[in-house]
């Protein structure tokens, strides 16, 4: 099933091609830390690198609009686009799922039986049930749809990209192309891979699939 939105409302939105990439390693990404919607980690040199490498693949690329979180690693990651003079616009609805009482926390055996568990229940069709302190898949999935009616809404942006992060673009991507969010561990991420998503009709389709080419000599 594909997901529809109004057709009155997008009547002059004819088609929008989204570039969607997480953004680029932090150290709490190297260090295996957890880093949710509460940590505000900058890049470092390995992210930076990475976000130098997708600018020279895809700079030559029309894009009319920038959205990012409002994280400041999802801007780092874009930063050179930005400097080229394309409008950026931060929406906290592309945030990170908030992880609550882990964020911050190293990885142990007791924490990740803790982690596997959680997400064997989201897997089983329980995206209702939160992190400890933050939030469910359902709660990142109601503030993503506010953030892409906004989106949406700007018909005359037809070549867009989109920065964000890991577990909240698997969440995007299961209810964009109307599948059930439990579906969300479908979907792989690596720093800085790219999705292509095309709207049109008032549907979405994936064009490409966690790119990482520009990535090759990072």
């Amino acid at each position: 099933m594909q997901l529809y939105f109004g057709k009155q409302k997008y009547k002059n939105l004819e088609s929008k091609k989204i570039y969607l990439i997480r953004h680029g390693q932090t150290d709490y990404n190297k260090n295996g830390v957890v880093q949710g919607s509460g940590i505000d980690a900058g890049l470092n040199d390995t992210g930076r690198k990475q976000a130098g490498a997708f600018y020279d693949m895809y700079r030559e690329v029309k894009f009319e609009k920038i959205y990012i979180s409002g994280l400041k690693r999802t801007q780092e990651s874009v930063q050179k686009f930005i400097g080229d003079g394309i409008p950026f616009e931060k929406l906290n609805g592309l945030n990170e799922i908030s992880w609550g009482v882990a964020e911050g926390q190293v990885f142990t055996v007791e924490s990740n039986n803790h982690y596997m568990d959680l997400v064997e229940k989201w897997r089983n069709g329980e995206t209702n049930v939160r992190v400890e302190g933050g939030e469910s898949p359902d709660d990142v999935e109601r503030r993503q749809r506010k953030a892409f009616e906004h989106i949406l809404a700007q018909t005359d942006e037809r070549v867009i990209l989109i920065c964000m992060h890991g577990r909240a673009m698997r969440i995007l991507l299961c209810w964009l192309l109307g599948e059930p969010i439990y579906s969300m561990d479908n979907y792989q991420h690596d720093n800085l891979g790219l999705y292509i998503v095309n709207f049109v009709n008032n549907k979405f389709s994936i064009e490409s699939y966690n790119n990482i080419d520009h990535l090759v000599d990072v």
